[in-house]
């Protein structure tokens, strides 16, 4: 009886290992096949995960999106980098470029690109390929870009003479000169004071350039100064207002604020905010000092460095890059393609407007591709502050800014 017994145990307990080991077999296989099947992305755009859809459907390949808030998005990266535990497919924005790939994050494309149909560099925007270049490895590939152009009040500006308003900084500052004089709280432009980018793209309006090999000695040009003088001339005789003010839609629409210089998102946001002036404002390219150059913004796709399904990551971004597919993300999120040819759809063509920004981005260049950037962005925003808004001297702030730079630096 007890020999009968212990032989039918035995005989459980190899068939519950042999049940064990074929779930767990059967389990690895299931997980494998779906790992196989799905990448991860990281995001700081919403309504990604609804949008790729079709390309699941398409592929078969599964899409686990993340969306990550812009301010939290820095931080993450950097603890992806440190622990090697990223996603397949990540979003960066053109000013992390330098700073991310320094640090190894991203896996060079410079080999793949030719093995897709939509990554080529000639698919894209000069400006917006630059920005995907560091040491001479290809980071990523464009998927939205924006710039700046003039937004302006179409009656306003018609009343003082310029009805498709100012196109060079000349006219500029004699339109602007009527409209503060015309009483208490009134105002030419409201300048994009807490925008990095902005001074350096009035920099290179004056034919200045930033050279990666002369560090702080590139903020010791003359037309580096100049373009900064301009920006001090237009607080210093009440052209733009010093400080918040009247709400921003707000100014625009009664006028107080005629000019403002904004991205294509702020099309939709004065037709939602400011319906009555409909037909009484629109927008055109940045006014022209020796250029009329405004920054390359954006986004691309990249690859994390250690992801074991490349293949299926750069079908996603081929997939993404498409000009029907970035089409049809500019119909849903207002954010313009990368891709040249998405611009000949009529949604886009036929829009003055966002043509208008069309056009800009032919007159784009990419900010300095250098991993300090921001800081010598934010570092600028704090000089012109002083000499602004506090009244210190031009020349000595600016010496000072450039032995700042040069800390920031390492010279």
């Amino acid at each position: 009886m007890k020999i009968k017994t212990r032989k039918s145990i035995h005989l459980f307990c190899l068939l519950v290992l042999i049940v064990f080991i074929s779930a767990c077999s059967s389990s690895s296989k299931s997980s494998g096949a779906a790992d196989e099947n799905t990448i991860t992305v990281w995001t700081m755009t919403k309504g990604l995960d609804e949008f790729v859809t079709e390309f699941e459907e398409e592929s078969g390949v599964s899409v686990e999106v993340q969306a990550i808030p812009w301010e939290n998005a820095h931080d993450k990266l950097l603890t992806a980098v440190a622990s090697g535990k990223g996603p397949d497919v990540l979003q960066i924005g053109t000013t992390w470029v330098a700073e991310f790939a320094e640090a190894g994050t991203f896996l060079d494309l410079s080999d793949y690109i030719t093995d897709y149909d939509n990554l080529s560099a000639d698919n894209f925007y000069e400006s917006a390929v630059e920005t995907t270049k560091f040491e001479k490895q290809t980071i990523g590939i464009p998927w939205y870009v924006d710039t700046r152009a003039l937004f302006y009040r179409t009656d306003i500006l018609g009343d003082l003479g310029y009805p498709n308003g100012p196109s060079t900084w000349e006219d500029m500052i004699e339109a602007s000169r009527q409209l503060a004089d015309r009483g208490d709280d009134q105002y030419a432009i409201d300048l994009p004071a807490t925008d990095p980018q902005f001074p350096f793209v009035l920099a290179w309006q004056f034919g200045w350039n930033y050279e990666v090999g002369e560090g702080a000695a590139n903020f010791d040009h003359a037309n580096f100064e100049e373009a900064m003088k301009l920006h001090h001339l237009f607080y210093d005789e009440g052209l733009s207002q010093t400080g918040e003010g009247k709400e921003f839609f707000q100014a625009f629409e009664d006028g107080s604020k005629p000019m403002f210089i904004s991205g294509p998102w702020d099309i939709k946001t004065i037709k939602d905010r400011a319906p009555d002036i409909e037909g009484k404002w629109d927008v055109r390219l940045m006014p022209k000092a020796e250029n009329n150059k405004s920054m390359m913004g954006g986004a691309h796709w990249t690859v994390f460095h250690n992801s074991d399904k490349v293949d299926q990551a750069l079908d996603f971004i081929n997939w993404m890059a498409d000009p029907e597919t970035q089409v049809k993300w500019y119909e849903a999120n207002s954010e313009l393609p990368a891709n040249t040819v998405a611009w000949e759809d009529p949604i886009l063509a036929d829009d003055p407007m966002v043509s208008t920004f069309g056009e800009q981005l032919e007159a784009t260049q990419p900010l300095p591709l250098i991993p300090e950037y921001e800081r010598l962005g934010q570092e600028l925003l704090n000089t012109l502050e002083q000499i602004n808004r506090g009244g210190a001297d031009i020349d000595k702030s600016l010496e000072t800014y450039r032995n700042e730079v040069s800390r920031i630096l390492g010279e």
